[in-house]
């Protein structure tokens, strides 16, 4: 270290490592070692490197407001404080920048919610280049603002830290799941499986907890919803949870329930003038006919609305057919849509993938023999293709009218242009990986960084 600053008793100091662009640290030459204020500190492990997470309320004024912070762990010693009281801390190394100078040092964390301040900067810290005046006060200069945290766009901080990161989802073993895993550990995260039908929830004003069989969940940095239909409720109701904790999710809860109600999904399709097939919805009419005549020809696609994957979805090719079809729906008290056949499309539909606003990849999917759905779970094929201009236009209007960050646009291509099958909040990234060859998952993650305002380890 060759540094030449003067000091002052108590000095504001940027940690750009760990998230902290001001805090207040009282420069103390009697102490060996620098201390950093932390609550509920966990240790992790990303690709068997041990990390430490914590929280920090850096401005004692605002005890209320936190930042989230992570580092790699130094390892943890006894420390005995001024006071003669031994604790066993933890050690991490980071950067330190003061006035335009930057060095690494090692910093102890304790819990410091009763201190004035938050940081000591101890004699490890201080160079013997540097000058400490015991009399002086902020000799590098103050923060503008009183709140020098308010006066920064939320998340637009570039820091470098390890993310720990639930993944939602009752199939961690899929292709999508394990791939969103690999991708987090291979950029330095740590992504958890977690089954969010073996949650339960603490909903409390202060302190709002997520239990997981019995035990209570630590606090995580970022929420990855991959919620199968059939638990779409409690799904959401977890996922908002997570969000209370302080997790941001990938999806907003909002916008993934707006997919998934395929009524309130058209709706605000129309409402954003984006073109579908000519769609009419029930709850189990009486008047059959006029549903039927809702769309106006034949043949026509009948779906029950919590279909998913292209279950519970028939072409009906006759209006005898499609009366059968709706009598028998009716029968269940089963919700229902049905909506116009486009035979030009030849069983072929278009699958957009959309991130943060951009169609990043795109495949065209073709149905089995004899079946004129195109999900590749029901046995379709996929492959790369061209879209137009006016179809990546359409593909990330759906989202954007739906609300989603991350979705999967289907498009059917038309006699009349472009139109929107159905926007998916949680796409498969499978049949698009592998038939472009592109590293979805590692996009995924990536877009999760940058909504925090991280660069990845």
């Amino acid at each position: 270290m060759n540094t030449n600053i003067d000091l002052g008793w108590e000095e504001w100091v940027n940690l750009p490592s760990i998230n902290l662009p001001y805090i207040k640290a009282k420069v103390d030459t009697g102490a060996q070692t620098s201390v950093l204020h932390a609550k509920h500190i966990e240790v992790f492990k990303v690709q068997k490197k041990k990390f430490v997470r914590f929280e920090i309320s850096p401005l004692p004024e605002r005890p209320r407001f936190t930042v989230s912070c992570s580092a790699p762990l130094i390892g943890r010693r006894k420390v005995t404080s001024s006071n003669g009281e031994s604790e066993k801390r933890y050690f991490i190394k980071t950067d330190i920048e003061i006035s335009g100078h930057t060095w690494q040092i090692e910093i102890s964390l304790t819990d410091r919610m009763s201190m004035q301040y938050r940081m000591l900067l101890g004699r490890s810290s201080i160079g013997p280049d540097m000058t400490v005046y015991a009399t002086e006060s902020f000799l590098n200069g103050q923060p503008q603002s009183k709140n020098p945290y308010a006066t920064r766009k939320k998340r637009t901080l570039k820091s470098r830290r390890a993310l720990r990161i639930a993944l939602l989802t009752r199939e961690p073993n899929n292709y999508t799941s394990k791939r969103i895993m690999i991708a987090g550990q291979q950029r330095g995260h740590q992504v958890e499986p977690i089954n969010p039908t073996r949650c339960y929830l603490d909903v409390d004003t202060a302190n709002p907890e997520i239990f997981y069989d019995s035990s209570p969940l630590p606090k995580y940095d970022v929420v990855i919803p991959r919620i199968g239909a059939s638990i779409t409720s409690y799904g959401l109701a977890v996922t908002r949870q997570f969000k209370l904790t302080g997790a941001l999710p990938l999806n907003d809860p909002q916008a993934i329930a707006n997919s998934r109600d395929k009524l309130q999904a058209h709706q605000q399709l129309a409402s954003a003038n984006i073109n579908m097939p000519i769609t009419g919805f029930a709850s189990s009419p009486k008047d059959t006919n006029g549903v039927i005549n809702t769309v106006g020809t034949m043949p026509l696609v009948i779906k029950l609305l919590e279909s998913s994957q292209g279950k519970g979805v028939i072409l009906a090719e006759t209006k005898k057919a499609a009366e059968t079809v709706i009598n028998a729906f009716r029968g269940l008290q089963a919700n229902f849509l049905v909506q116009e056949y486009i035979a030009e499309s030849k069983g072929e539909d278009l699958r957009c993938l959309v991130i943060d606003g951009k169609v990043i990849g795109s495949i065209l999917r073709s149905n089995k023999e004899n079946d004129f759905r195109s999900n590749l779970h029901q046995g379709g094929v996929a492959q790369s293709t061209s879209i137009t201009a006016k179809e990546r236009g359409i593909a990330i209007r759906a989202a954007k009218a739906i609300g989603l960050s991350v979705a999967g646009v289907d498009i059917l291509r038309s006699n009349r242009g472009p139109l929107v099958l159905e926007v998916n909040s949680s796409p498969g990234i499978q049949g698009i990986e592998k038939t472009l060859e592109m590293d979805i998952a590692g996009q995924i993650i990536s877009f999760c960084e940058k909504k925090l305002g991280i660069i990845s380890n």
